[in-house]
């Protein structure tokens, strides 16, 4: 197979800082405009249609996410084999699993996106979704789950994309998927006046053309990740390993959603005022939590990458690296957020009750960012090691179990919002938690087990030079 390097990147060689660096900056920007792509129906929404169409999209937000987010964690589980066979220069076996997640998320994909559009009521009504809003919430939730097989296949293939090293190529499209769905919901919503209907309509047809975008770079290129149509096809013995890796995460992301799905549901008690303040916080709160999703999923790639060219001394690094990376970039860009709350908050809507409850939100979660920050990074290393299995556990016990133990007990005893936003960092903690104490013991081990090996080659060197 022929090998161009023009795009990808070995991060086995070089500054760490430098490396990560070059590495998360595109990923965090793609991330930046992914957001603005999904803040942009809530904020045209918000702004032209009302505050029940807001709260309508904004209750949808979680459902959509236990959706996509199966697929954002499928690809970065697998993305920890694609980058173990780049780093160990294996491109065959690059090339047949890359294929075969792509063959595999296809046909989930397809399946997810009818069961989605069939459930869309059962759904609505898990989140308990009031009355005033239910008619446009559903409206706007059918037509998006749609669209989810063209996120399935987008997420996957820039996954693929990432574990070679080039972050670069999936922030270019997302520049430009994002300027489509501006302009679409702009002619959609404010022109035409398809209210909620016409939000979801562009962001499907922007999700089209983020995988029309990735699929021409990977037909075109000479790279080692060249897509060739007759090659997609299931091949077991790279499914056992793709599932083993990405099924673990995609199931974590996709439990998270389900425990936020809950979330709403103490969220939509409190009105729709409530619902569109919150929903719009929870976008702010995403443009700061990126900042260190970026940076794990980096650790990711680089761990991997290392492991597979055998450099265990310089995977074990990644932690204290990329940790002292995103304690400062919150610091530096979550303050001005936290002070300019309010005025953030009217992008999205005038309502001054609304506004209220996101201000409170923001400002409540902002400095405990911390735990945010441990659990993605110490997460996301560790999975690097190809810990995916024990990833999702401590994710599933700290942000599911002990967040809605911590909510059953408050809600039930002072009923207080402000309970269901120091919820969020009460599960990053317990997740973080368990992650730091298994990755310490996990290096721990491999230190032993590294001088053990260590020790019995020089033995058996002097054995052989006697």
């Amino acid at each position: 197979m022929p090998v161009q390097r023009s795009r990808t990147t070995d991060l086995t060689n070089g500054n760490p800082y430098r490396l990560i660096i070059s590495f998360a900056l595109p990923i965090l920007l793609g991330q930046v405009f992914q957001n603005l792509y999904n803040s942009v129906d809530s904020i045209i929404v918000g702004n032209y249609v009302g505050k029940t169409a807001l709260a309508a999209v904004s209750s949808c937000s979680d459902i959509s996410m236990l959706l996509t987010g199966f697929f954002t964690g499928f690809s970065t589980g697998s993305g920890v084999l694609f980058a173990r066979y780049f780093g160990a220069k294996k491109y065959d076996d690059l090339h047949d699993a890359i294929h075969t997640a792509l063959a595999f998320a296809f046909a989930i994909g397809i399946i997810l996106a009818l069961t989605g559009v069939l459930l869309t009521p059962v759904l609505l009504k898990i989140v308990a979704c009031p009355e005033d809003v239910l008619k446009e919430a559903t409206d706007y939730l059918r037509i998006y789950l749609i669209g989810i097989l063209f996120t399935a296949i987008y997420n996957v293939a820039s996954g693929v994309l990432r574990a070679v090293g080039d972050s670069r190529s999936p922030l270019y499209y997302l520049i430009i998927t994002s300027i489509a769905n501006i302009i679409l919901d702009t002619v959609f919503v404010a022109l035409l006046k398809w209210g909620v209907i016409g939000a979801a309509a562009a962001t499907i047809l922007s999700q089209l053309l983020s995988c029309f975008l990735i699929f021409r770079n990977m037909l075109r290129t000479k790279d080692v990740y060249r897509f060739v149509p007759r090659d997609l096809k299931i091949r077991k013995e790279y499914l056992g390993q793709i599932i083993d890796l990405g099924i673990p995460a995609a199931i974590q992301a996709s439990l998270i959603s389900i425990s936020n799905l809950f979330v709403q549901r103490y969220i939509n008690l409190f009105g729709s005022s409530a619902m569109a303040g919150v929903g719009a916080a929870k976008k702010i709160d995403k443009f700061i939590g990126i900042i260190s999703q970026s940076i794990g999923l980096a650790a990711t790639t680089y761990a991997s990458q290392n492991l597979g060219a055998k450099k265990t001394d310089r995977a074990m690094g990644t932690v204290r690296v990329c940790m002292l990376l995103a304690l400062g970039s919150i610091v530096l860009l979550g303050t001005p957020v936290y002070i300019f709350a309010p005025q953030s908050l009217r992008i999205f809507t005038s309502d001054a009750e609304a506004i209220n409850y996101g201000v409170a939100m923001v400002r409540v979660i902002l400095p405990l960012y911390v735990f945010q920050s441990a659990n993605a990074i110490y997460a996301n290393v560790v999975r690097g090691f190809g810990k995916s299995r024990q990833v999702m556990l401590f994710s599933v016990f700290g942000m599911i179990v002990c967040r809605q133990i911590f909510l059953g007990i408050t809600m039930s005893v002072w009923h207080d919002i402000r309970f269901v936003y120091v919820g969020f960092p009460v599960g990053w903690g317990c997740a973080a938690i368990f992650c730091i104490i298994y990755y310490y013991r996990m290096i721990a081990r491999m230190k032993k087990e590294q001088r053990t090996a260590e020790a019995a080659a020089a033995t058996e060197s002097g054995a052989s030079q006697g």
